[in-house]
């Protein structure tokens, strides 16, 4: 999980706002700082974390111009998270109107984005999956996207999107 000193340094230290979080999912100590450039359409980062541990519970960042809310949560605490919501019978799902969190898988993928956001420059919107495979694999996997002309990564995608598909998963 990102540190608050990444996060601080991702918002260059330009705190806007700050509050006690309001429910009990994350603890007794939990605290939220977040960054809001003043401007409806703009852009919004938020940490939530424990004030004595400095255990990092979830961050966000909002991009309100392209309707995009991205989340990074600690996987230790989704649960918590999601059962608190279902209990105030709220959808975990919802940033805000119709526009649900992108929720992140890697801390790498947040921070990109979160930079972006904040200094406003064109960012890569699909997910980042982390994958981890054997050496064999991988050298069977690059044989492969060499065999059609594709780079590995381009190769891996499709290989994952087509997997979707078959699932049907994001439909």
């Amino acid at each position: 999980m990102i540190s608050l000193k990444d996060f601080m340094e991702t918002i260059e230290y330009r705190v806007t706002d700050g509050s006690a979080y309001q429910w009990s999912c994350f603890g007794d100590n939990t605290y939220s700082i977040d960054h809001w450039n003043q401007e409806h359409d703009g852009i919004s980062l938020s940490i939530t974390f424990d004030t004595k541990t400095t255990v990092v519970y979830e961050a966000t960042a909002y991009d309100y111009s392209a309707n995009r809310a991205y989340r990074l949560t600690n996987p230790d605490y989704i649960q918590a998270h999601r059962a608190e919501a279902e209990s105030r019978a709220i959808n975990h799902k919802q940033a805000w109107d119709e526009v649900e969190y992108i929720d992140l898988e890697s801390d790498e993928d947040f921070l990109e984005k979160a930079t972006a956001i904040f200094q406003g420059t064109e960012y890569d919107t699909r997910v980042s999956v982390p994958i981890t495979l054997p050496d064999n694999e991988v050298f069977e996997l690059m044989k492969m996207a060499h065999e059609r002309d594709m780079t590995f990564n381009d190769f891996i995608e499709e290989v994952l999107r087509d997997a979707m598909d078959k699932l049907n998963v994001g439909n």
